[in-house]
């Protein structure tokens, strides 16, 4: 079943395939702007509302939250419904709630609309994109996989330096505004052009069983979906630090909103490099190999973030930062997608996903609050590298419980 779809104009490994996975970066990179959008507000909603960092990020963390229960709820739809119609429906969701969130009066207002609407919205752009996107591919699977992962990304990039030029001109607000009418115009509409159901789910396909697991492991599905799942909270506390309190924390050093912008920018850019190059080594190794490789190397670049603080150093370090862990995310989507039965793709990548942004969001959250007992961020970049740890250990437990992972010839 596997050669002729290969071959077929319209199935796996086709063109079409390609151009659907380029249509999906594009999506990723416009939704993206829900999950970005308040790290770089926050120095000014937290000086208008008059609250303390804490606070300030909890609109933060009630995005990471809506946005994990997007991916959890919505990758259940895609499983039966194919992308198109949830991805239609929670665009409306998501420029909506920027819309409604540019005029809150208060804090909690805005924390609920960020979570409920922004966040939850912004989530049908990431995990349910790249399980749809993983059923279109199997020689390439990793490299599309983190190629539609890299659209967040991209989105991290350059969404950033837009809201900032139109905070400068129009306030926090007006970015939102402009935030939300971009979402409304583009992602509604274009959405419609993923209508075509993945090809398992095809007419033809309906009787056919569906392909195994390219890979195997003597782990139950529940088991290593729970050790992924506690893997993606402990490395995605220790990526929150840096990629949420990288704007606040150049505003402590004097260096301005500005600056913390584009280094948030430079990180990103960088983990589009990082998402890329592990996709290309997880067609090789694996995926459970390579997001041990992430894991090790985030853990390290988080160590030089405490002994330097100076404008050029920051940007360096930024940069290491995201050239190690930015194939850390889309490599737990590959993972599931080799050892895991694909017809179940969207719930599983959902709920591993989900744990991941329940990751950023306590680690959000955390270092703000470590923030407020210490003045200090040094304490809350030591608690990321203890987090991180954790989900290396967690890593080469499942690699040492799993033994050397067999490849099967059939594809998924």
């Amino acid at each position: 079943m596997q050669g002729s779809g290969t071959h077929d104009t319209g199935g796996v490994d086709s063109g079409y395939a390609w151009a659907r996975l380029g249509l999906s970066m594009f999506l990723a990179t416009i939704g993206g702007a829900g999950m970005w959008s308040v790290v770089v507000v926050l120095p000014a909603v937290e000086r208008e509302f008059g609250v303390d960092r804490a606070d300030a990020s909890l609109p933060y963390t009630a995005t990471m939250i809506g946005f994990a229960l997007g991916n959890l709820f919505i990758g259940r739809f895609v499983d039966r419904l194919g992308v198109m119609v949830p991805l239609a429906l929670a665009s409306v969701l998501l420029g909506s709630g920027f819309l409604l969130a540019s005029q809150a009066s208060s804090i909690w207002i805005f924390t609920v609309l960020q979570g409920a609407m922004i966040g939850f919205g912004s989530a049908a752009t990431f995990g349910p994109l790249l399980a749809d996107v993983s059923h279109w591919f199997a020689k390439r699977r990793g490299l599309a996989v983190s190629a539609t992962a890299s659209g967040n990304y991209f989105a991290g990039a350059i969404w950033p330096l837009v809201l900032q030029a139109a905070m400068s001109e129009y306030g926090w607000r007006g970015a939102y505004i402009l935030a939300g009418c971009v979402c409304l115009a583009v992602l509604v509409p274009m959405a419609f052009l993923l209508r075509r159901p993945a090809p398992h789910m095809a007419a033809g396909a309906r009787h056919v069983e569906p392909p195994p697991p390219v890979r195997t492991t003597p782990l139950s599905p529940g088991a290593l979906q729970f050790l992924l799942i506690l893997a993606g909270l402990g490395c995605c506390v220790a990526m929150s630090m840096p990629q949420v309190h990288i704007v606040a924390y150049c505003v402590d050093l004097g260096y301005g909103v500005a600056r913390g912008a584009e280094m948030l920018s430079l990180m990103l850019a960088g983990g589009i490099a990082s998402r890329l190059i592990s996709g290309v080594l997880a067609d090789k190794i694996g995926g459970l190999p390579t997001l041990l490789i992430g894991a090790v190397l985030q853990c390290l670049a988080l160590f030089l973030y405490i002994p330097y603080d100076g404008l050029a150093s920051l940007y360096m370090v930024s940069l290491i930062f995201g050239l190690s862990q930015g194939g850390i995310v889309s490599s737990y989507a590959i993972v599931v997608r080799e050892y895991l039965p694909a017809r179940e793709a969207g719930r599983r990548v959902g709920a591993v996903i989900t744990a991941t942004i329940v990751g950023m969001a306590l680690g959000g959250w955390m270092s703000g609050w470590i923030y407020d007992l210490t003045a200090s961020y040094q304490a809350a970049f030591l608690n990321g590298i203890g987090w991180n740890m954790v989900n290396i250990a967690v890593i080469v437990l499942i690699l040492v419980k799993s033994g050397r992972p067999r490849r099967l010839t059939a594809a998924a």
